[in-house]
Order: C-alpha cells, then sequence, then structure tokens
C-alpha cells in the first residue's frame, strides 16, 4: 500500500497555464524518492502541494491514506532558505516549533526534544547561538534539526543544499544519508543534481519542465549504501545511471525548443549618406518629409 500517493494531480495559479499536470506518484514508507528537474519546472509547487501549503486544483495529495487539505507536523519540510527567526538562538528556533507541536509535553521533555534534534545535525556546541554567528551550512543543519524535532512521517527536502558552496554541500549530503539511516523516515528530495539524488536516494524521477509539467519515468537506485562519492564516480552503474537520466532531462530540454519566425519590419527613414562631408550631411529623414517642388528656369 503507499504511503504517499498523489493521483492526477494538477494545480495552476490564475488564469495561466497550470504548473503541474496530472502528476501521478506513489512511494512507500521508508522509501528515500528524489525529484530532479529545470528551475521553474514545478518542483516547488509540487513539494507546497505535499506538505499541504497549497491545494491541488483537481486530483488528490494522501499521505497514510488520509487526503492532506493543510500544512501538519506529520510532514516536516526543510526550505531551501533557512526560515530561521535571527532573534532566537538555535535551541529557541527549535523549541518555538516543538512547543506548537506538543504542549501538552512537559517542560523537561520539550527541551529533550531540541536537545536531542540539536545534536542529531552534531550543533550541541553552537546551541546556544544566533543565526547570525552561524554559517550557512550550519543554519540548513538548524533547519533539518527543526524538522526533525517534530519526529514528523514524512521529511520534506525543497532544494536544501542549493545555496551552499561546494564542499559545505558534501558535507551536508553525508549528513542526510547519516540521518536517513539512523531513523528510515520516508524522504522527498527536490533537486536540480541529478549527482546529489544519485548520491542519496532510492529512486529518482525527473520532472518535465512546464508549463503543465507531469512526472517522467522512474529511475531506480540500487547502489550499495552508505555510497562513497568518490568510489561512485567509478562504478559502472553510476554512471549508467546518471547517463540514462541526464539523457531524460536533455530530452525535455530539446522538446522544449521552438522556432519562432517573425516578420522583419524596417524603420521607415531614410538613412543619412555618410559617404558625405559631416558638413554637408542632412539629417535621416522619413519618407512623409520629404517635401517635391517644382522649379521653374527661364531660358
Amino acid at each position: 500500500m503507499p504511503f504517499l500517493e498523489l493521483t492526477n494531480v494538477s494545480k495552476s495559479f490564475g488564469t495561466s497555464a497550470p504548473v503541474l499536470s496530472n502528476v501521478n506518484l506513489s512511494i512507500v514508507r521508508g522509501e528515500f524518492v528524489a525529484i530532479v528537474g529545470y528551475s521553474g519546472s514545478g518542483k516547488t509547487t509540487l513539494i507546497s502541494l505535499i506538505a499541504g501549503l497549497t491545494r491541488p486544483d483537481t486530483g488528490t495529495v494522501k499521505l497514510n491514506d488520509l487526503e492532506i487539505t493543510a500544512p501538519g507536523p506529520d510532514r516536516g519540510i526543510v526550505f531551501q532558505n533557512y526560515s530561521l527567526l535571527p532573534w532566537l538562538t538555535v535551541t529557541d528556533n527549535i523549541a518555538l516549533a516543538i512547543d506548537q507541536v506538543f504542549p501538552n509535553h512537559s517542560t523537561e521533555k520539550r527541551a529533550q526534544l531540541a536537545a536531542t534534534a540539536i545534536a542529531t545535525v552534531n550543533l550541541t556546541p553552537h546551541a546556544h547561538k544566533l543565526p547570525r554567528e552561524l554559517s550557512g551550512g550550519q543554519r540548513q543543519r538548524v533547519s533539518v534539526a527543526r524538522a526533525l524535532a517534530l519526529d514528523p512521517q514524512i521529511l520534506l527536502l525543497d532544494e536544501p543544499l542549493s545555496a551552499l558552496d561546494a564542499l559545505t554541500r558534501a558535507t551536508l549530503q553525508d549528513e542526510f544519508e547519516r540521518i536517513w539511516e539512523k531513523d528510515k523516515k520516508t524522504v522527498v528530495l527536490i533537486t536540480n543534481d541529478v549527482d546529489e539524488a544519485l548520491l542519496l536516494a532510492d529512486r529518482i524521477i525527473p520532472l518535465t519542465p512546464g508549463p503543465g509539467a507531469t512526472l517522467g519515468p522512474s529511475f531506480q537506485v540500487s547502489l550499495d549504501r552508505p555510497r562513497d562519492r568518490k568510489a561512485l564516480n567509478h562504478d559502472p552503474e553510476f554512471k549508467r545511471l546518471r547517463a540514462l537520466i541526464t539523457t531524460e532531462l536533455l530530452g525535455y530540454g530539446e522538446r522544449r525548443k521552438s522556432t519562432v519566425r517573425q516578420k522583419l519590419v524596417l524603420p521607415d527613414i531614410l538613412p543619412e549618406n555618410l559617404d558625405l562631408p559631416r558638413t554637408d550631411r542632412r539629417r535621416p529623414l522619413r519618407p512623409s518629409e520629404i517635401k517635391e517642388e517644382t522649379v521653374a528656369l527661364n531660358s
């Protein structure tokens, strides 16, 4: 039985063409699925539908056989930006979410949940710091810890590493791998990086370009875990999958191209004669400005 299921989902905004059209997706519990696609293809709209931040125009989105109609603590989401309150410490940013979701827990229990989440992302020495005192990678770890502290059924990652430098990104990729191995939570990762998807996911699904984007064929990733990025570069299966998925995405890009024919209309103006000396040139004239004169000559 699917744990997360999208059936014939379409979404548009206003009177514009649909962003997503006829999207069907089925994910089993504990699966790590990556959705890859071009920027602007509708990936964030898709994750917003799963998170309950927006409703589909047609179709249904279900989690554990219950229709998603609004945001809820059963879905933890990590955005591309950190979404931290700048005047609160690491602990207080996480505690704010915990207090909203678990108001009946004791003070000690809520403090323990925050401390455990912070330790999970290796930020215990920085628990007292404000966001401005943290690096970009550390701030993103706080966002991950805040989502994990709520013990969601599914973790939604909306391009969480795209704003980070390559070294920090690689470090956090390893953190996501470690966290997933520990709890085996269901994860949906939105990314435009095929290598990142192959490093982390069990299954990769391309999203076609919009408008009217939909999901393409699914690619199963059977690479052994834990995955070492250095070793993967020499793995024949990794190379095969990367070529297949990249070719699929490039094919979308080719089909997206179109030829535009436009009639060239020249300006209604007579150019000046550049062969004449500058002092003898007249300004450019429109044909309507040329006056015909009749000159009579006496012989």
